[in-house]
């Protein structure tokens, strides 16, 4: 049986700070218990960190993602968490399809400056175009 971790180790795994882990708690992300005064966080815990993480990572608000784990306790079908969490990726499969478009425009007017400025320098120098 995997032994209860303490923030220190979690934090570590995770490579964040205590202080994070901490906060995920006080948002109820995850529930660890006490042992002697100090937190342990089982392996649910760590499942859902895991989960938070990796939502984060794909640009979920904490928000969606608390959604997304309440989920997974309310319904142990998995049907709602799974069609939350497709609703949730299909929004921001939106976001991130305008935002490429954005940064595609924004490259082509940053080219179209750029080559501007090599005519302008080009010209300055006296050199041929």
């Amino acid at each position: 049986m995997v032994e209860d971790l303490a923030i220190a180790e979690v934090a570590e795994k995770f490579q964040v700070t205590t202080r994070t882990i901490r906060y995920y708690e006080e948002i109820g992300l995850v529930h660890p218990h006490r042992e002697n005064g100090h937190r342990r966080f089982s392996r649910k815990d760590i499942t859902r960190l895991s989960l938070v993480f990796r939502g984060k990572k794909y640009g979920f608000q904490l928000e969606e993602i608390k959604n997304m784990i309440q989920l997974i306790d309310l319904d142990p079908s998995g049907v709602q968490q799974l069609e939350k969490t497709m609703e949730y990726g299909r929004r921001k499969m939106k976001e991130i399809d305008r935002r490429l478009l954005e940064l595609e425009q924004l490259k082509a007017e940053m080219n179209s400056w750029l080559q501007k400025f090599e005519e302008e320098l080009v010209k300055r120098r006296g050199e041929p175009l």
